[in-house]
């Protein structure tokens, strides 16, 4: 085993974490949760629940900011004093534990630094993910919910909540479309990195010559609506239509007309929903996923003026994204930031971080070279 050079190791985590401090804007932080907290005491705070609730929950986020900066900053001055004094009096043993606690620290300022990435305008919003099957027939829908286990296999391993909002599934496996949110802070931000074409590769389990098959499935992230955003929709810009909900096979597991279909028509988005018990639940959850999809096509529409003005008609993403490949080998690569495994079972069981991770530092790297 390598021996550690400790000094060195030591300052490049301070430098991290500077770094991050300095982004994170520690003074800002302080000021936000003295405010936060003054709100939060007032005697009337829960005379409106909706306001309060996001009162405290921006109190706790950011007490928890600050509490894992503090937290870091105390990691790294331990262990530079348990090297100091493991080296002074020759201590094998302290040492080794120091050695045993770097990789620790090293991934928590990692950690800390993705988050710090995170500044876009929605970034710290909830997310709306809906995963459509593409080309690739049943293998198609198979893959879309493979995707939808994966990701809320991720969500579970992070203890994120989830609330899947809609299911269409497919005449003889899968699902033709799926809508689920991500109730976590920073989720679209988070999350927003996985949208595009996702590709997989395999012996199709539906083909009985056993042949190999390639099929697509699209993921769309968008940000959870909030009621201080401006989105009115007028109701003659909207067509509402009530089923019956569906399960696999397409038999029916509502014996009332409670599922819903929303369609704005100046755009043509269409919104399904069918997870409620009730057609009112269900309109409400179609209302708000409507109302994000429009807030987000707004801003697509301005970055795209404000691209085009600046003579910039370079695409940030491209139809594919990322390949799962199952056969003839094992490895699941994004086509964007050329990160890879080997391991494609992990992966679709929802070990996807160190993509996300690369993926959010991509989009940072893009955004910079745009600016410069």
């Amino acid at each position: 085993m390598a021996e550690i050079d400790f000094p060195a190791e030591i300052r490049a985590l301070r430098a991290t974490y500077t770094s991050i401090e300095q982004v994170s804007e520690v003074e800002k932080l302080l000021e936000d949760i003295e405010d936060l907290s003054d709100q939060a005491g007032s005697p009337n705070l829960w005379d409106d629940p909706a306001a309060a609730q996001k009162v405290t929950s921006k109190l706790s986020h950011a007490q928890s900011k600050l509490e894992k900066l503090r937290t870091l900053e105390a990691r790294i001055d331990d262990l530079e004093v348990l090297v100091e004094l493991a080296q002074d009096e020759g201590d094998a043993d302290s040492l080794a534990e120091a050695a045993k606690d770097l990789p620790g620290l090293q991934k928590s300022l990692q950690d800390l630094e993705i988050v710090t990435l995170l500044a876009g305008e929605y970034d710290e919003r909830e997310a709306v993910i809906t995963i459509r099957s593409g080309a690739g027939g049943v293998d198609a829908a198979d893959f879309a919910q493979m995707l939808l286990r994966m990701y809320l296999r991720w969500a579970e391993r992070h203890g994120y909540p989830t609330a899947v909002l809609d299911t269409s599934y497919a005449e003889e496996a899968g699902l033709k479309s799926a809508t689920f949110e991500v109730k976590a802070p920073y989720a679209f931000g988070t999350l927003s990195v996985e949208a595009g074409t996702h590709r997989l590769v395999r012996i199709s389990p539906f083909d009985n010559q056993g042949r190999r098959q390639t099929s697509f499935a699209a993921v769309e992230v968008i940000p959870l609506i909030e009621t201080t955003d401006s989105i009115e929709i007028p109701d003659n810009d909207i067509r509402v239509d009530v089923f019956r909900s569906s399960g696999p096979g397409g038999q029916s597991v509502n014996t009332t007309d409670s599922a819903v279909r929303l369609t704005h028509l100046p755009t043509g988005t269409v919104v399904s929903m069918q997870n409620e018990k009730s057609q009112i639940q269900n309109r409400a959850a179609a209302m708000r996923v409507l109302q994000s999809r429009l807030l987000l096509l707004k801003k697509a529409e301005e970055d795209a003026t404000k691209k085009a003005m600046a003579g910039d008609v370079k695409a940030s993403w491209g139809d594919q994204m990322r390949s799962y490949v199952l056969n003839p080998y094992q490895m699941v690569k994004d086509l964007r930031t050329e990160h890879e495994v080997g391991n494609a079972a992990a992966v679709l069981d929802g070990e996807i971080d160190d993509f996300i991770d690369a993926g959010i530092r991509w989009r940072a790297d893009n955004r910079n070279a745009e600016k410069a």
